[in-house]
């Protein structure tokens, strides 16, 4: 336990199904099981107390059932999550509550050991993305790790950040304000409701006719700053030695 990477937590109401998945566990010493939880009023209590980074979780349970623990906490603030069930009828749904896998009991250990593959391959490109100078982003060629530094603007795009750097794009499933905590140290700051910019990416500022104040970057994106958000902007821009306003674009 003492070596171990992540913390697992088993969540079923069936005695015989929860000691399953420790024996399935036990060949995975990378995991160390911080709790067993009977139902799912225990699972969200647990989830503050041992902030485990897989849960197994029986989605038939008394009282809150797993997809209720998902809907009560949010997709968001859950760890990663694979569904244990008795039944298949449920797969849509668990998929739709980002699921990362869907196990049916009883679990073959072929099965169960395919399901950790992909577990420990996402836990650890999360953690890399964790990392103060770089985020991971999944492509359809798979993992790319991006450097901060290369970011020009962000965008809200939904449950999604949209990350632009130059003409390219890349999605991370994050909100912008979480992102916007995470990138202030590395001198993003919020141009408006839905979107961030590195500060010394911009070449400078304008002014539409309207009299909206722009930031012009170094990629050719023109962000426009909300009216709030405009004196603190520029101030931001002025201290780091770039040009004010200019003359109206």
């Amino acid at each position: 336990m003492n070596h171990a990477e992540w913390k697992a937590l088993i969540a079923d109401d069936e005695p015989a199904a929860r000691r399953g998945v420790r024996q399935l566990l036990a060949t995975f010493p990378e995991f160390a099981v911080v709790g067993e939880c009977r139902n799912g009023a225990e699972v969200l209590a647990a989830l503050d107390v041992a902030a485990p980074d897989v849960v197994f979780l029986d989605i038939q349970m008394p009282g809150i059932d797993g997809f209720e623990v998902i809907r009560r906490r949010t997709a968001e603030r859950m760890p990663a999550v694979i569904f244990l069930t008795a039944f298949d009828q449920f797969a849509i749904r668990a998929f739709e509550a980002e699921a990362l896998d869907y196990l049916v009991k009883p679990v073959s250990e072929a099965r169960f050991a395919a399901s950790m593959k992909r577990l420990i391959r996402k836990l650890r490109s999360t953690a890399l993305s964790t990392r103060n100078d770089t985020l991971v982003v999944t492509t359809s060629r798979g993992a790319t790790v991006l450097h901060v530094s290369d970011i020009d603007w962000i965008e809200a795009a939904g449950n999604y950040v949209q990350l632009w750097i130059d003409k390219r794009s890349y999605f991370l499933r994050e909100p912008l304000q979480l992102m916007e905590e995470r990138l202030h140290q590395h001198g993003f700051i919020r141009a408006h409701r839905r979107a961030l910019v590195r500060l010394d990416g911009v070449r400078e500022l304008s002014r539409t006719r309207a009299g909206a104040l722009v930031a012009v970057l170094g990629c050719g994106a023109r962000i426009r700053i909300s009216r709030r958000r405009s004196a603190a902007f520029a101030a931001a821009v002025r201290h780091l030695g770039r040009p004010a306003d200019l003359q109206s674009a």
